[in-house]
């Protein structure tokens, strides 16, 4: 069975790479290696693992995203392909097209397809929606 690696960077500077196998989600390798990700509904649907797509390594695609502008009211300018970094088992309900184009990925229901690095952690998902808490 392949797999590929899957660094995860917090906000504080944390990364984990972790060995994801391409028949299971990034939520369920964390969850494996002993990974603490948030989740809600793991179909897809709430949004809450949603992730950030910084860079496919080893082919190119992507490049280096690090200092990319989340989506927001500025706008992406650097589109990144999920399609080239991982595969969805159903339709991820949660992220709206522009969300899509701009790197965003579920980790719940997305399988690895390449070597890839992700932002992860409560300012991910802050990005994409509101908080009436913060």
């Amino acid at each position: 069975m392949t797999s590929h690696d899957v660094t995860l960077e917090w906000p504080d500077g944390r990364t984990r790479t972790i060995a994801v196998r391409e028949d299971e989600s990034v939520l369920e390798g964390g969850e494996r290696d002993g990974v603490g990700l948030p989740f809600g509904c793991r179909t897809g649907a709430c949004g809450t693992c949603v992730g950030r797509l910084l860079a496919i390594d080893g082919t190119g695609g992507g490049g280096d995203a690090a200092d990319r502008e989340p989506i927001g009211d500025a706008g992406d300018t650097e589109p990144i392909d999920v399609a080239d970094a991982f595969a969805y088992r159903r339709e991820p309900r949660a992220l709206k097209p522009r969300h899509r184009t701009g790197g965003y990925v579920l980790l719940c229901i997305a399988t690895p397809r390449a070597d890839c690095r992700v932002a992860v952690g409560s300012q991910v998902q802050s990005e994409l929606v509101d908080n009436p808490w913060k």
